[in-house]
């Protein structure tokens, strides 16, 4: 099967980015005019993350996402064959120097990014970066193996490796011990599972459950602290800006960083809220279910204390 999925999806990706965004104009008719896929939750999403806003206000957004979705659909695709000139032309980032920086003085970096613009092709960033760092992101397994196995293949094309969210730390200590540099992506606006639940920013008017992954390793690893604000000049164009966060973790409180990243995700899907995924349920689960989940008060304050 996946041979099967690997010839089409191939040989798809090869049609020029003209051909890829016609389809995508297809794609958005179907998906969104006539499937309506989750549109219920988009537009629940967008009401309530921005309630000053009017009727035809949202239902602009809403539409404006639709199409992006379509797009980041195809690029997605189009990232399985797109040669390296290519993707350092269409995806580029400003402010690398920072990162150069950074490894030339022995450090390990953190990145922080979310599911805004095409995050598919942040995966490029080793082509771009000195050739000091050993570039990793973080990834949930798809449950169909198959399709596990392409994400791989493209997440990993241009050099950097894909490590699962448990086994994130284990590896990323193993690295610093032999003296590899690390740069470490995460996309940290998922929904956590009820035991991970150890810190609530306020986050586009919601108390938003977070994970707290990237700032707990960040400091056990003592790295440097950066977050990518992504923003898309046009269609099939994207930049990424490195914006310095903190390098000196140890004077900085608990969860201080988290919440940082969420004051700047949140000025990134401000300027342009398009490009979020709000077909995400992120707000599924709420404050009265994580405390119908730990109803004895003394273990809450246990999860909720905990980096």
């Amino acid at each position: 099967m996946y041979y099967i999925i690997f010839a089409f999806w191939y040989i798809f990706s090869l049609l020029p980015f003209r051909v890829h965004y016609v389809i995508s104009d297809i794609l958005y008719f179907f998906i969104y005019r006539i499937a309506g896929y989750r549109k219920k939750v988009v537009r629940n999403n967008l009401s309530t993350s921005f309630p000053e806003k009017s009727d035809a206000e949202l239902r602009h957004i809403e539409h404006g996402f639709y199409h992006w979705f379509c797009d980041y659909i195809v690029e997605t695709v189009k990232m399985f064959s797109i040669s390296r000139d290519e993707m350092r032309r269409r995806m580029q980032f400003e402010g690398v120097e920072q990162l150069n920086a950074e490894l030339d003085n022995g450090r390990d970096i953190t990145i922080y990014l979310g599911h805004y613009c095409n995050w598919e092709w942040i995966s490029s960033l080793p082509l771009h970066v000195k050739d000091k760092g050993t570039f990793a992101q973080l990834y949930h397994p798809i449950e169909n193996k198959s399709i596990d196995k392409l994400f791989l293949r493209s997440r990993e094309r241009f050099g950097a490796h894909s490590l699962i969210m448990k086994e994130a730390f284990s590896i990323l200590r193993q690295w610093k011990k032999e003296g590899r540099l690390s740069v470490t992506g995460y996309i940290s606006d998922q929904v956590p599972g009820f035991s991970s639940m150890h810190y609530w920013p306020t986050f586009l008017h919601h108390e938003t459950p977070t994970y707290t992954g990237a700032e707990r390793i960040a400091r056990l690893l003592n790295t440097s602290v950066y977050y990518l604000d992504i923003y898309r000049p046009r269609r099939g164009y994207y930049v990424a800006k490195v914006i310095k966060m903190c390098d000196d973790l140890e004077n900085v409180p608990k969860f201080a960083i988290t919440e940082k990243y969420y004051r700047l995700l949140e000025e990134s899907i401000m300027r342009n809220p398009e490009y979020w995924l709000w077909s995400h349920n992120r707000w599924k689960r709420k404050w009265k279910d994580f405390v119908d989940y730990f109803p004895d008060e003394k273990e809450r304050e246990r999860i909720l204390n905990k980096l």
